[in-house]
């Protein structure tokens, strides 16, 4: 069974992007995926800023992130980027710390003038770390996430967007697991 982790890299306890990979999490769980969701904001902050990866919840982290199959990447923009939680946590990974993965990188933010975000900011990054493949990305509009008494929603039409991604990311890792390069046999469905 393909192993999925979804790293968010929002420092808010209330995040909508958490919101956001945890949909997607959903979908690709009844797809058949083993998924796993990784808050950098609970790793301890004092062991993420030194770069302490010997210590026990980084390391378990790291490992998670090297036993994964593919990995969605969740993040709000800050100041016209990727969180600086997020890069503090990247920045722990081997050079080749994503080699032979599938990524999906999602950003949200309260506005479309940050939607290139993913490719200027993200994806060169990710690039960088080895990654096989970098899907197409998604950029979820704060507004879309629906926050209230019940739990939280997507907007329809939103969450139809969202899980297009999905389903694509899905395909490529699948494409990618049946390649003769990668053993990795797969028995999900997108």
């Amino acid at each position: 069974m393909p192993q999925l982790l979804a790293i968010t890299g929002s420092p808010s306890v209330h995040s909508r992007t958490a919101v956001v990979a945890d949909h997607v999490l959903r979908r690709l769980s009844h797809s058949g995926f083993d998924t796993a969701h990784l808050a950098v904001r609970d790793l301890p902050a004092a062991d993420l800023l030194s770069a302490r990866r010997g210590e026990p919840e980084i390391r378990r982290a790291l490992e998670a992130v090297a036993a994964a199959d593919g990995v969605v990447i969740a993040t709000p923009v800050y100041k016209a980027s990727y969180t600086g939680l997020l890069k503090a946590f990247l920045d722990l990974l081997p050079q080749d710390g994503l080699v032979g993965k599938t990524v999906l990188p999602l950003v949200t933010g309260g506005s479309l003038a940050h939607v290139l975000t993913i490719d200027y900011a993200l994806r060169p990054v990710l690039s960088a770390l080895g990654a096989r493949h970098v899907t197409a990305g998604r950029f979820v509009l704060d507004s879309s996430v629906e926050r209230g008494a019940g739990p939280d929603r997507l907007r329809p039409e939103t969450e139809l967007d969202l899980f297009q991604a999905v389903d694509e990311f899905a395909g490529a890792l699948l494409r990618t697991a049946d390649s003769p390069a990668n053993p990795i046999a797969l028995t999900a469905t997108p």
